[in-house]
């Protein structure tokens, strides 16, 4: 693991954060480094584990999941692993956090709609063992801020 970030790795996770498809010549422009510099920058944080990987941010509605929701989810004491590889299991389910504090366990769900929705929490979610009880959030509007 790298002891400390400096200003220019962190401007290099800030591009890529933005647009991982960027050539390393690209981010070497927008960073202001030569491109050396960039391919040995972005080499060493994937190395230690910084840089995990990159990806597509895709809209959910534009693939007909128009219905969204996390749940906030309290287990029976020292259960949350079962819960945790049970919820995972469940094709809707796009995040799962163990947290601190009234719950346990947080999930976003991303549905087609409101019955399917529905479905998932009613239905996936209450059916699993050690489940105490859940919490829905319907969200209404959401805002990437990466």
């Amino acid at each position: 693991m790298l002891d400390t970030l400096d200003d220019i790795d962190r401007r290099i996770l800030s591009i890529l954060q933005k647009d991982g498809r960027l050539s390393v010549s690209a981010v070497a422009t927008a960073a202001r480094v030569s491109r050396a510099n960039a391919y040995n920058r972005i080499n060493r944080m994937t190395d230690a584990g910084i840089i995990t990987g990159y990806m597509a941010q895709i809209d959910p509605s534009k693939l007909g999941m128009t219905a969204s929701a996390f749940v906030m989810i309290r287990t029976e004491q020292d259960s949350w692993q079962i819960v945790r590889d049970r919820v995972t299991r469940i094709p809707e389910v796009k995040h799962v956090a163990l947290v601190a504090g009234d719950f346990d366990v947080i999930v976003l769900i991303r549905a087609s709609d409101n019955a399917d929705l529905r479905r998932v929490i009613l239905t996936e979610l209450q059916s699993i063992p050690h489940i105490r009880d859940t919490k829905t959030s319907i969200i209404f509007e959401e805002e990437d801020t990466r």
